[in-house]
């Protein structure tokens, strides 16, 4: 047992620990992808690949796909097969995130030869070969390559096999590389902290501490729950799709201090891109849960443990292998705010309208003048949705917590020059309180070539446009806009020399009657350039 104040000391220990691996992966991280936009997590493991802590800045997702993913590391290489210095490595869709981009690595941690835990990290590559990710992607194979479960490093030593391969097959290797280094040193970090804590407070193991922290989380997440009246709720969201819409539809029961999440339903699986595992599918379920329920209970397995996600295989949310995943995050980033909108009527002050998300990005491949191959990913965000007591803010990374880069750092490091990036007036949906507004970017090509352009894209369409909520106004989609036309996001695109691309992102949706809006709030909105 732990008394309260050593337990506090002991936890805010552990966070400082996750967060210092976090800020040393940043640091010595080569890709924007990673040091300006943060796209990565580090989390501690106990022995058994059950979340201990993650990092502040951290992913939202990552926090339940990681553990997910050293569990998957533990039944190919037990506990008794690994040793001091290993480091496993994937980027399997179906063990990892959900796409090829994201490499997980975890190193197990030894005390006295004993496994006590695991520190891991997960990392978007900046190129994983392949085509640049776009929903056009028919199958996995096409989407780059595919890294099976294996030690990047055996007792210290680095398998330069891997480490050619990489090379060998990504557009940018010593972007690629560079980051995985820095993910190498996070978890060295992580593993010196930890076995420093042990030491300090003489502790032999993880597992009292891990276990102590979780169950007294799961504790208060099922307290939580235990406070929403039982009952079935529903909710349904149609998002731009392909070729045609696609429907996504939730069944979120709530008994005693449990909640199932059902989306059967839900539209099959497609030969496209915008496939979900149902790694990635728990992992944006249990993060609305949580947010809506209790966020102010620490992250750890503990909080996830009463819930239980299901989809049918083969849909969707639920995709089979060999189903293509690189544009997961257009069908499920819209999965919070599914969950947000079936509990809308039991939590109605803790919910808010519709979020001008899933996550935008500008996806480029071409070369240098040296002749030398270059590929990025630039990330843009919409306006968040207003709630029963604010406005929503303007251009807001949700659910995913993934940054903008700098216009300095895009000019510098890619052919982009930025002709303006500003808000877009008057995006916001309307209500007593208004939705975020979205943001526009103007883009104009520096390159003395053709440069290939994927994006990830949605709520374009009048018809999925961020809804209001509580009586609000429905945020303006977004478009994508080449050369002055506006063209298909999910389509590849080459722009010439000299031409130029314009990204218009979603406004988020209002909350509330628009006549009950102050007068002043709305002369306000005008001057700011809000409405």
């Amino acid at each position: 047992m732990f008394d309260p104040v050593r337990l506090e000391l002991l936890w805010t220990r552990l966070v400082s620990i996750v967060d210092e691996a976090a800020a040393a992966l940043l640091r010595s991280s080569f890709s924007t992808v990673v040091r300006e936009s943060h796209d990565f997590g580090c989390v501690l493991t106990d022995a058994r690949g059950q979340s201990i802590v993650q990092a502040t800045d951290s992913v939202p997702s990552f926090l339940c796909t990681l553990p997910a993913t050293v569990r998957h590391f533990l039944k190919e290489y037990p506990a008794e097969t690994l040793e001091p210095g290993d480091i496993l490595i994937t980027n399997d869709i179906w063990m990892g995130t959900g796409h090829l981009p994201d490499i997980t690595v975890a190193k197990p941690i030894f005390r006295d030869g004993v496994l006590v835990g695991f520190a891991g990290s997960i990392a978007h590559s900046p190129d994983i070969g392949g085509r640049i990710r776009s929903a056009e992607a028919r199958d996995v194979f096409e989407e780059g390559l595919q890294i099976p479960i294996m030690k990047a490093v055996a007792a210290g030593v680095p398998d330069a096999t891997l480490m050619r391969m990489l090379r060998k097959n990504t557009r940018v290797p010593d972007q690629v590389l560079g980051d995985l280094h820095a993910q190498f040193a996070a978890l060295d970090l992580m593993e010196r902290r930890v076995l420093g804590l042990l030491a300090e407070h003489g502790l032999p193991h993880l597992a009292g501490l891990a276990e102590e922290i979780q169950s007294r989380s799961e504790r208060a997440t099922r307290a939580a729950i235990a406070a929403v009246p039982d009952g079935v709720y529903r909710a349904a969201v149609q998002t731009d799709g392909l070729d045609q819409p696609l429907k996504l539809q939730l069944a979120l029961t709530v008994a005693g201090d449990e909640i199932v999440a059902d989306y059967a339903g839900s539209d099959p699986q497609v030969a496209r891109a915008i496939n979900v595992c149902l790694a990635y599918t728990f992992a944006y379920t249990a993060f609305a849960v949580k947010a809506a329920l209790c966020p102010a209970v620490p992250n750890n397995e503990g909080s996830f443990r009463p819930l239980t996600v299901t989809a049918p295989e083969g849909c969707i949310l639920n995709s089979t292998h060999p189903a293509a995943g690189g544009a997961r995050a257009l069908t499920g980033h819209f999965l919070p705010a599914l969950v947000l909108s079936a509990l809308a009527d039991a939590l109605p002050d803790r919910v808010v309208a519709g979020v001008g998300s899933p996550l935008w990005c500008l996806g480029f491949s071409g070369f240098r003048k040296d002749g030398k191959p270059i590929a990025n990913a630039l990330f843009l965000n919409g306006g968040y949705g207003a709630s029963s007591g604010m406005d929503g803010a303007n251009v807001l990374s949700w659910p995913s917590n993934v940054s903008s880069a700098s216009v300095e750092t895009i000019e510098q490091t890619a052919p982009w020059h930025i002709r303006y990036r500003r808000l877009r007036e008057g995006t916001g949906g309307v209500g007593s309180h208004r939705g975020g507004t979205g943001q526009e970017t103007h883009y104009e090509s520096r390159s003395d070539q053709p440069i290939a352009v994927t994006f990830l894209a949605e709520r374009t369409q009048k018809n999925s446009a961020a809804p209001g909520l509580a009586g609000g106004g429905p945020g303006a989609p977004g478009a994508v806009i080449i050369d002055g036309v506006v063209v298909d996001p999910k389509r590849q695109h080459i722009v010439m020399p000299g031409g130029t691309v314009e990204m218009r992102t979603p406004g988020g949706g209002g909350h509330g009657d628009p006549d009950r809006r102050d007068p002043a709030l709305i002369e306000s909105d005008k001057l700011d350039g809000y409405a």
